[in-house]
């Protein structure tokens, strides 16, 4: 099972959420995921960006790769 950290996108059209998902990547963006570990808001003046990093570290350790966007935001937030 080749599990993935990547974004979920939430909200209506023209103005979308996102939230940050553990999920199998055979899955659908945005289908079936295991642990939903933060979120992230681009509309907002300042991307509000929130992810629990314990959780993160967890599932890092245990394997899960971060797609390219959730690396740079791990990376601001200082968890990677």
């Amino acid at each position: 099972m080749a599990v993935k950290i990547r974004l979920r996108r939430m909200g209506k059209k023209k103005a979308p959420f996102y939230r940050v998902v553990v999920a199998d990547s055979r899955y659908p963006r945005d289908g079936r995921f295991i642990e939903e570990i933060g979120y992230y808001d681009p509309m907002t003046e300042t991307d509000s960006v929130k992810i629990d990093a314990d959780a993160a570290k967890k599932w890092i350790a245990n394997g899960a790769q971060p797609t390219d966007t959730v690396k740079s935001l791990l990376k601001k937030q200082g968890i990677i």
